[in-house]
């Protein structure tokens, strides 16, 4: 019988060229250990889920790039413990932006970008954010979500879309307009 450490290694080259039956497999056969691990290192089943999520979601956008890896099972571990890592520092940065906010009281006076960044994690707007985000194209929904969210350029969207600047401010600006008369009674 093939060893583990190899059958991850075969269905990683398989990944690498397309192939999406590899990729399921793969992560059928390594998201639980995944979750345990980011479950023991940070004491976040929630947090593990989504950033274990987030990786393989990452692996399979970027498979026509991947470099060959000997050691698959402690790559991706990795991988996860950053990804958990990025998404930790991001939870506390909303979390002291929405504490400074209440602190202030500024939320009235703020940019609307701003604003959507800092108040994210209270339960009322997150689900006027679900509510607006439903109402948005998908090409609304991708530039949003890498101009506030992964912190792109225009010209970093542009590229990775394979959209003009220009339409990507244009698109990113009528996402916005839409989001903002779900908030504007808030």
């Amino acid at each position: 019988m093939m060893g583990a450490k190899m059958q991850y290694r075969l269905l990683w080259e398989r990944v690498r060229t397309g192939d999406e039956q590899a990729y399921f497999d793969l992560y059928a056969q390594l998201y639980p250990e995944l979750v345990r691990f980011g479950v023991r290192t940070f004491a976040d089943s929630d947090l593990a889920s989504d950033a274990t999520d987030a990786v393989f979601l990452s692996i399979w956008e970027k498979r026509d790039s991947l470099d060959r890896v000997e050691n698959v099972q402690s790559y991706l571990l990795t991988m996860l413990k950053r990804k958990m890592i990025r998404l930790l520092e991001r939870k506390q940065k909303l979390s002291n932006a929405l504490s400074s906010m209440l602190d202030q009281d500024e939320w009235t006076e703020m940019p609307y970008e701003e604003f959507i960044i800092r108040v994210q994690t209270d339960e009322l707007v997150q689900h006027k954010l679900k509510n607006a985000l439903a109402k948005l194209s998908f090409r609304q929904k991708q530039v949003v979500q890498l101009k506030f969210f992964e912190n792109l350029s225009y010209e970093q969207i542009a590229e990775q879309t394979q959209m003009s600047v220009k339409t990507c401010y244009n698109t990113l600006y009528d996402a916005l307009k839409l989001m903002r008369s779900v908030f504007y009674d808030f």
